[in-house]
């Protein structure tokens, strides 16, 4: 017996809307979006200017966030796995004699799991573009990130410090 065409129609909806919600998150082996990040430690902020070795493509405003874990391994220079670092990049707009933020660049996000990312020093890395918590912009499986971070090796490849 045929199903009625509505019926039929629904499903194929619903299958659709789940599959769409399902591709939203993160995959084996990615990091996912940092929900409520804002609401986290902020850690420090900094400038990168024109001129600095990472100019391209991390000019800009940074303003670094730690998860209650990652807040701990800062503080104690050993992170658990779920410790989530954050790195929120803005644009630098001048506005007179005020550097002040423009739009968001990306969101760079380190999440700890030594099994899971057992090849990048424990690390998953991922960057996510403007404002968009699913465009990713990692394509290598985090290698890049991994191997400028390993220059961190001695503090569990984290360049943020914690300032008391």
């Amino acid at each position: 017996m045929k199903a009625p065409f509505k019926v039929v129609a629904l499903l194929s909806i619903f299958a659709g809307i789940a599959g769409v919600s399902l591709m939203a998150q993160a995959q084996p082996n990615q990091v996912a979006y940092p929900e409520g990040y804002r609401d986290w430690t902020h850690v420090k902020s900094m400038v990168i200017q024109k001129g600095h070795p990472l100019e391209n493509p991390f000019q800009g405003i940074h303003h670094v966030y730690a998860n209650p874990k990652a807040e701990k391994g800062l503080k104690t220079g050993t992170f658990a796995n779920g410790s989530v670092l954050v790195f929120d990049l803005l644009k630098a707009q001048d506005a007179g004699a005020a550097l002040v933020e423009g739009p968001r660049k990306l969101v760079g996000v380190m999440k700890k799991d030594k099994k899971q990312f057992a090849s990048t020093g424990g690390w998953g890395f991922e960057g996510f573009a403007g404002d968009s918590s699913t465009k990713r912009l990692v394509k290598d499986g985090g290698q890049g990130c991994y191997q400028c971070h390993t220059s961190q090796e001695k503090k569990d490849f984290v360049f943020s410090t914690y300032r008391k």
